[in-house]
Parts: structure tokens; C-alpha cells; sequence
């Protein structure tokens, strides 16, 4: 034990060197790529920062949408803060758009001006980023979903005030400094809300891993966005004037960070979408298909069976003594006990079989291009896999066989014809497979 645990603080430590070594070296790349644009004065065009921006607000007003999709189906509390503060980021950005002719006409003077909107908007978002962190953190989840948004609106109302108070209270727009090395330190603040941001995100990913709890899609994109926004601001503290090197470095960055933030809330909710499709038509208990998912299968094979004028087997299977194993062991022992044979029917099944919860302790298998004799064959292995458990208590079924064309040409037919072999199977007291087709074809 002392020699593994030794080996793993090593590993602990070589993962913690190789994370400095590779946040050192992409500051220093950072560094190196702005004095780069600095000393060799690249610039960019108005047009080109207009596309810029109009790219971004718009895709921060879908991703708004889609977060508020979110918070309905989840009630996730921070999706709803950020989709007020991608919109209201947004506006405001949208609206420094209009003075962009008045500044380009008032001379190389105004392009030393560091743009309000750009402020207060960018500021905004580090804050409602930073509030969505307290939110989860500190702020328990209500039982009722309008005292959650409430609280998430409060938020968002306390921190666009007290944001926007801050900057309207300043004199006067701050200036890029051009002889400074860092001209705009006012970007410095959003850029440092955004690391505190990133931290506490890079944190609760951490902390999703030590608790071997999935982390999202969703979640590693906030991570992200985070990150991208403090390269955005560190860049933006160097720029001299609008629509140099930095500044433009700055807005690839934050236009990035809404790319990613899009893509990750859309393929996240894709994945929810998947989940949730998958939930409807399967067991919860044991991940079989439910009875809607075995109706399904049916009708489907019965039309396959109509073209091809192929067989298929329905298996009915049901649990013996489940009651008395509830009784002796208790409920959790019972469940787990319809989880074993339920795992046991996954492992007997070919690919193109699909088994089923047929309800409570009943199980259901839909055998396509399989007779009877398949069927009867399937039983046997899966009653003598059952009997080679170790695990107690020993468990058994009963089974009965229905074959389509001969036992009928519905579901309900079907189901109803394997029943009544089940039933028959059972109050003979038999447990020989080889009865199985004989009730069946006697039914």
C-alpha cells in the first residue's frame, strides 16, 4: 500500500508540474504574440471590428434563448443568470455601436478613448458569471421553481445596478495611455473578474472529478468562456488605441468565448435531448426498454414479419418468488435481485433482440428471425445462467413462448398468447424448457 501510494503522490506531482510548465508557457506565448503586434503596428479596419461585434451580440442573444430553453426544462439557476447577462452585455454593446462614425470622425485623439459600453458590457457579464458561481454555491435550491427565479432575477437586478452605478459615477470615459506598457489598465478589472470566474469553474470541474461525478459538456465550455475572456481583457490592457493589434486580438478572443459558449449550451442540450428521448421508452430500474419501447418493437416487427414473411418469438419471463424475497431479505435485496436478471437477459440477447420490463417482476424478449425452438433454447440458457449465480438468494423464472404468424398478428395478441403459456407453465409446476413450445403451440 505505501509503495501505491507513493507512486500516485509522484504522478500528483508530475501532473501539477506538466499544468505550471503549460500555463507558463502559454503566458508566454501570450506575451509574445502582443508585444509582436505592438512593435509591428498591426491594425485593422472599422468594417472589420463592426463584423466583429455584430457577430458576437448575435450570438450572445442565442445563446440567451437557449439558456432560458435550458432553465425551463432544468431550472438551472445559472443558465438563467447568464441569460441575462449575454443580453444585457449584448445591448449595451449593440448600443456603443452608434457613436462608432462620431468617434472615427472626431479624429486619432477619440481612438485613444476606451469605449463605455465596452466596459460596463464586459463588466456585467464577469459579475453575473461571478454571481451564477454564489448563486449555486451559497444559495440552496428551492422547492418551487418561481421562488428560484425570483431569486436569480434579484441577483441579476443587484449586480446590473451596482455595476452600472460604478461607471456612471466616473467623470469622465478613461484613456489609453499609448507610452504606458500597460495603456488600458482599466481592462485589467473585468480581466481579472474573469480569472477569479475561471478559477472557481476550473474548481468546480476539479471538484466534479474528486466526487466522480460527470462534468457536462456545459460545464467545460464555462470553463472556457471564462478563460477566453481573460485573454480578451489582458489583451485589451495593452492595446494603445482602437483597432490595433491587441485590441483586435481582444475581440477574436470574446467573439471565441461566444462561439464556445454557444456550442457548448447547444451540444449539452442535445445530449439532454438524448437523455430524456431515452428515458421515455427505457426502464429506469434496470435500462431495459419499457412497455411503450416493447409495443414499439413489436408492431415493428410485425410489419417486418408481413414483408419478409419471417418468424419472430415474444418470450414472456417471470420472476419466481419475488414476494417471499421481499419478505425475507427486504425491498433494496428484492430490486436488486430484478436488476440481476435483468443484466442476465442484456447478456443473453443479440443485438437485434430487445428485452423489456414488461412490469414489476415481469420481464419481456422479442426474438426477430426466431422460432419457438430458438426461443425455447434462449430460456434454457438464461434459467441455467440464473442457477449458476453465486449471489443469494437463488433466484428462478418461469417462461412462457408466443411465435408470430401462428399465435397471432397483434401485440396484444402476442403478449396475451405468451401470458397464457407463462400461466400454464406456472400452475404445472414444471420448470422443463421443453414444455415451453408445446403450451405455446397448444394455446
Amino acid at each position: 500500500m505505501g509503495g501505491w501510494g507513493q507512486i500516485v503522490g509522484f504522478l500528483r506531482k508530475e501532473r501539477s508540474r506538466v499544468l505550471i510548465a503549460t500555463t507558463v508557457g502559454l503566458a508566454l506565448l501570450f506575451f509574445g504574440a502582443i508585444f509582436y503586434l505592438r512593435q509591428a503596428a498591426v491594425s485593422g479596419s472599422p468594417e472589420t471590428y463592426l463584423y466583429l461585434e455584430v457577430g458576437g451580440t448575435l450570438l450572445s442573444f442565442c445563446y440567451a434563448a437557449n439558456a432560458l430553453v435550458r432553465f425551463r426544462g432544468t431550472h438551472d439557476r445559472t443558465a438563467l443568470i447568464l441569460a441575462f447577462g449575454f443580453v444585457l452585455s449584448g445591448i449595451i454593446e449593440t448600443v456603443g455601436y452608434f457613436g462608432l462614425n462620431d468617434v472615427l470622425q472626431a479624429g486619432p485623439a477619440a481612438l485613444t478613448r476606451i469605449p463605455m459600453g465596452w466596459m460596463v458590457g464586459r463588466t456585467i457579464l464577469a459579475v453575473f458569471l461571478l454571481s451564477a458561481i454564489a448563486v449555486e454555491r451559497y444559495i440552496p435550491t428551492a422547492r418551487q421553481p418561481s421562488k428560484e427565479t425570483a431569486g436569480a432575477l434579484l441577483v441579476v437586478a443587484i449586480a446590473t445596478y451596482l455595476t452600472s452605478a460604478a461607471f456612471l459615477a466616473a467623470p469622465s470615459a478613461p484613456l489609453a495611455h499609448a507610452a504606458s506598457f500597460v495603456s488600458r489598465p482599466w481592462d485589467l478589472l473585468p480581466g481579472v473578474l474573469f480569472l477569479f470566474a475561471a478559477i472557481c469553474f476550473g474548481q468546480r470541474l476539479r471538484n466534479n472529478k474528486n466526487e466522480k461525478a460527470a462534468a457536462s459538456l456545459y460545464d467545460y465550455s464555462l470553463f472556457a468562456v471564462a478563460s477566453l475572456n481573460v485573454v480578451c481583457h489582458f489583451s485589451a490592457a495593452f492595446s494603445r488605441h482602437l483597432f490595433d493589434g491587441p485590441f483586435f486580438l481582444a475581440e477574436l478572443s470574446k467573439t471565441a468565448s461566444y462561439v464556445v459558449m454557444l456550442s457548448g449550451a447547444l451540444l449539452d442540450q442535445a445530449r439532454l435531448f438524448d437523455q430524456v428521448r431515452s428515458m421515455a421508452v427505457s426502464d429506469p430500474l434496470t435500462g431495459l426498454a419499457n412497455y411503450r419501447r416493447l409495443i414499439s418493437v413489436l408492431e415493428a416487427e410485425l410489419d417486418r414479419s408481413r414483408r419478409t414473411q419471417r418468424p419472430f418469438s415474444v418470450v414472456l419471463l417471470d420472476m419466481d418468488g419475488l414476494k417471499t424475497i421481499n419478505d425475507h431479505y427486504g425491498h433494496l435485496t428484492g430490486s436488486r435481485a430484478i436488476v440481476r436478471l435483468s443484466k442476465i437477459l442484456r447478456s443473453h440477447s443479440r443485438a437485434i433482440d430487445t428485452a423489456a420490463r414488461y412490469g414489476g417482476d415481469e420481464f419481456a424478449l422479442v426474438l426477430p428471425e426466431a422460432g419457438t425452438d430458438i426461443a425455447a433454447r434462449v430460456v434454457s440458457r438464461i434459467r441455467e445462467r440464473l442457477a449458476a449465480e453465486a449471489e443469494p438468494p437463488a433466484l428462478s423464472v418461469s417462461a412462457g413462448v408466443a411465435a408470430c404468424p401462428e399465435d397471432g398478428d397483434t401485440p396484444e395478441k402476442l403478449l396475451g398468447a405468451a401470458d397464457r403459456a407463462l400461466y400454464g407453465m406456472k400452475h404445472r409446476s414444471s420448470s422443463n424448457v421443453k414444455n415451453l413450445t408445446r403450451i405455446a403451440a397448444c394455446l
